[in-house]
C-alpha cells in the first residue's frame, strides 16, 4: 500500500518548517506503520499482567528466559564519548536549559521529552529544533534581561529521552489515529541528527523510559534496526540506556540487556518512578502501603536490593550502571539549608560510587561538582567501573518486594506535602513547564506520580495518619482547600488565576481520588493540553 502523508493537526509554531519536513514525516510514518500494532499489543500485555497481579499473581524471574540469564554474553562496546558517565544532568529541551546543561561540566546531558517535559505541541517541535542547533553548535539564547547564553568549547555528551510507549502525539495522525509519541521523539531526532552526530565523532544516544519488560526492549531494538537500515547507517550505531523504573522490569534486567545487546548503553536506577510503579502494580494490596515519601530512601530493603542487583547484572554483561537522581535545588539565599542538603547529596553519591555505579544523575548544574567529586575520588583515572564485579550480591524475588520501611509512618505533614506538591506541579505542567522547582526540589512527572499515588493508596486502603485520623477522600479535599489557600497567599490572586491552580486541583483529584487507579497522570493531563 502506498504511503500517505502524516496529517499535522498542531497549530503553527516556529521551527515547524525545518523540523516537520516531508521526508522526516514520511520517516516517522514508516515507524508507525511498521511497529504501531506491536506497540498496541505490548500495551495490552501490560494490562493483562497488571490484572494478574491484582488477582494475586506473584513476580519472579521468568522461567522461559533462564537460558539468557545463565549464558555467557556481553553487550557491545560503546563509542568513546559515552564511556565516561560519572555525572549526568537531566532536563527539558528548552533553549536556555539545553545550553546550561551542555555547559554544566557534567559528563552527559539527558535532553528530556518525557517526565521533565510538558508535551505541548510547541515544546515538542521547538525541542527538536533546539537539539539540531545544539549539535550544529548554533544554539544561542538571550534572556529578557539581556543575558546571553552560548555553548562552551567543551560540552556534555548528548543523550535524548523519547516519551514512553504509553504516550501518543495527538497533533500528528496516521490513518486517523494519533502517532505513538516515542516514534515522533525518537524518529525526528534520529532522522535529522544521526548523520550529523556521526560526522562529529559521536552517535545517536537515547534513554528509554517506562520499559516494563524485555519484550518492550525487543520492540525498541527492532525500531533501531529499521531506522538505521532506512538511513543507511550501520546497525549497532544507536546506543540506548534503559531506565529500570518499573518493578516488573527489575525481574528482567538480564533479558532487557540481552534484547538490546548490540545497542545497549546500560541500565539506570530510576528511583522515583520505581517507587510509583510498586504502588501502582500492587494497588490492590493493603500490605504494600508505603509511609511518607521522604521516608522511602535508597537504603530501605526493596530499593537497596534493586540497585545492588542492577550494578551486578550490568557489570556482568559489560554494561553501564547509572545511579539515581539527586533532585535538590541549591538555595542562593540560605547557606545553612544548602549545607544540610548537599551533605545528603554527597552521602547518596558516595554510596552509589562505592556500590560500583559508573555514574549518577543530578537535576541542577550546581550539584555537578559535588557528585563529580565523589565519583572522581572513587574512579581515579578510570573512565568507569565496568571492571567492578559484585559476586557477593545475591538478591531474591522476596527481597525485591520487601517494602518494609523500618520505623515508617504516615504523617499529617507527609499527606499535606503530597497534596501541595501534587497540585503545584500539575499547575506548572499545565502551564507548559514539566520540571518545576518546588520547596528546593526539582519535581517532575515521576515525583508527582508518587505524591498522587500515595494519596490514592492511603485513601483506598483506609490508612491512618500516625496518632491521627483515617485518611479519607473528605479529609484529602479539606487539606486540598487549605493548601490551595496557602498557595494563593504565596503567589497572589492574579497569578493564582493565570497559573491554573484550580484546574490542577481538579486534575489532582481525578488521579488521586478516583475509584480505580489511573495508570499515568499524564494521560488525563494530556487531554487538558491544546
Amino acid at each position: 500500500m502506498a504511503m500517505t502523508a502524516v496529517e499535522v493537526r498542531g497549530p503553527r509554531v516556529s521551527d515547524a518548517e525545518r523540523v516537520l519536513t516531508r521526508d522526516a514525516l514520511t520517516f516517522i510514518e514508516g515507524l508507525q506503520r511498521e511497529f504501531g500494532a506491536r506497540r498496541d499489543a505490548l500495551l495490552a500485555t501490560r494490562q493483562q499482567r497488571w490484572a494478574a497481579l491484582r488477582r494475586g499473581a506473584t513476580l519472579d524471574l521468568l522461567p522461559e528466559t533462564a537460558t539468557v540469564r545463565s549464558s555467557d554474553w556481553k553487550v557491545a562496546p560503546v563509542p568513546k564519548d559515552l564511556e565516561v558517565r560519572k555525572v549526568e544532568i537531566t532536563g527539558p529541551t528548552d533553549r536556555k536549559m539545553v545550553i546550561n546543561a551542555l555547559n554544566s561540566g557534567a559528563s552527559v546531558f539527558m535532553a528530556d521529552f518525557e517526565d521533565a517535559n510538558t508535551p505541548t505541541w510547541e515544546n515538542m517541535v521547538s525541542g527538536q529544533a533546539n537539539l539540531i542547533d545544539a549539535i550544529d553548535r548554533k544554539i544561542e539564547f538571550t534572556s529578557p534581561e539581556g543575558k546571553q547564553y552560548r555553548l562552551s568549547d567543551k560540552v556534555a555528551t548528548l543523550v535524548v529521552r523519547p516519551r514512553g510507549w504509553h504516550l501518543v502525539e495527538k497533533h500528528l495522525q496516521v490513518d486517523g489515529k494519533p502517532l505513538v509519541g516515542a516514534f515522533m521523539d525518537f524518529g525526528l531526532y534520529f532522522f535529522h541528527n544521526a548523520r550529523r552526530l556521526l560526522d562529529k565523532g559521536s552517535a545517536p544516544y537515547f534513554y528509554l523510559a517506562k520499559t516494563e519488560s524485555h519484550l518492550e526492549a525487543r520492540l525498541w531494538n527492532h525500531v533501531f534496526n529499521y531506522a538505521q537500515d532506512a538511513l543507511g547507517i550501520p546497525r549497532g550505531t544507536i546506543k540506548a540506556t534503559v531506565l529500570i523504573e518499573v518493578v516488573t522490569a527489575a525481574f528482567e534486567m538480564d533479558e532487557i540487556l540481552y534484547e538490546l545487546r548490540d545497542h545497549s548503553g546500560g541500565l539506570n536506577a530510576g528511583r522515583w518512578d520505581y517507587i510509583f510503579s510498586l504502588i501502582k502494580k500492587f494497588d490492590s494490596r493493603a500490605d504494600y502501603v508505603l509511609p511518607d515519601r521522604i521516608q522511602v530512601t535508597m537504603t530501605v530493603p526493596f530499593m537497596r536490593a534493586y540497585t545492588e542487583l542492577l550494578v551486578k547484572t550490568c557489570h556482568k554483561r559489560g554494561a553501564f550502571a547509572l545511579g539515581g537522581m539527586a533532585a535538590y535545588i541549591p538555595s542562593r539565599r540560605d547557606p545553612a539549608v544548602n549545607e544540610q542538603a548537599l551533605a545528603k547529596v554527597r552521602d547518596d553519591k558516595v554510596r552509589e560510587a562505592n556500590d560500583g555505579f559508573d555514574g549518577t544523575w543530578v537535576a541542577h548544574p550546581d550539584l555537578v561538582p559535588t557528585a563529580m567529586e565523589e565519583f572522581d575520588k572513587k574512579l581515579g583515572s578510570k573512565r568507569n567501573q565496568l571492571d567492578r564485579q559484585r559476586p557477593e550480591v545475591n538478591v531474591s524475588a522476596s527481597q525485591l518486594l520487601d517494602i518494609h520501611v523500618p520505623g515508617g509512618t504516615i504523617t499529617d505533614a507527609g499527606l499535606r506535602a503530597n497534596v501541595n506538591v501534587g497540585i503545584q506541579y500539575l499547575a506548572s505542567w499545565l502551564r507548559g513547564t514539566g520540571a518545576a522547582a518546588i520547596n528546593n526540589l526539582m519535581e517532575d512527572a515521576a515525583t508527582a506520580e508518587i505524591s498522587r499515588s500515595q494519596v490514592w493508596q492511603w485513601v483506598h486502603h483506609g490508612a491512618s495518619i500516625a496518632g491521627g485520623p483515617v485518611i479519607t477522600a473528605e479529609l484529602v479535599r479539606t487539606i486540598e482547600r487549605e493548601e490551595l489557600d496557602k498557595i494563593r497567599q504565596a503567589v497572589g490572586d492574579d497569578f493564582y488565576i493565570r497559573g491554573r491552580f484550580d484546574e490542577a486541583a481538579e486534575l489532582f483529584e481525578q488521579v488521586a481520588l478516583s475509584k480505580d487507579f489511573v495508570e499515568f497522570l499524564t494521560l488525563p493531563g494530556y487531554d487538558r493540553l491544546d
